[in-house]
């Protein structure tokens, strides 16, 4: 075991996960984080977001595991506040086919795709989601949807 795997056990168990950012030192791929151990200590989805500042990107990340570690649970489809200040956001489910390119140390830590994972999807400052018609290519291409596209009727 290396001493970055005996680190992400180290804060799984301190913190309940561990988070990781990953960029693209080519700045071709949209940068990410997503939570590593989520499950494991609450029983609940991990978690995935796209575009956002790594700050940014590790709080949110850090607020989604602080909430489910005291009960708080959240659908697919919805919309929830308190994430993104001044924003909506939603929770969708990530398809394992995106697993092995994006999640390496949770395939390490579940031994396989034993595992779920929500996505984080997050609006432009226009209120304009990454599956809308008017979101730009930049948007669409820095915030990937890898599930399904939400259904934005709800309130």
């Amino acid at each position: 075991m290396t001493d970055s795997d005996k680190k992400v056990l180290s804060d799984i168990d301190e913190f309940g996960c561990h988070v990781i950012s990953v960029f693209d030192p080519d700045d071709v791929l949209p940068q990410f984080t997503y939570s590593v151990g989520v499950q494991k200590s609450s029983g609940e989805p991990e978690v995935v977001v796209f575009g956002l500042k790594s700050t940014l990107a590790k709080s949110v990340v850090n607020n989604y595991n602080s909430r489910v570690r005291a009960g708080e649970r959240f659908e697919a489809g919805r919309q929830y506040a308190d994430f993104l200040e001044g924003f909506m956001v939603f929770f969708e489910p990530v398809d394992r086919q995106h697993y092995k390119e994006h999640f390496g140390y949770d395939l390490w830590l579940y031994g396989g795709e034993d595992f779920a994972v929500l996505q984080l999807i997050w609006p432009t400052t226009s209120g304009v989601w990454p599956w809308e018609p008017e979101a730009s290519e930049w948007f669409k291409v820095n915030q990937p949807l890898l599930g399904r596209v939400p259904l934005t009727d709800e309130p």
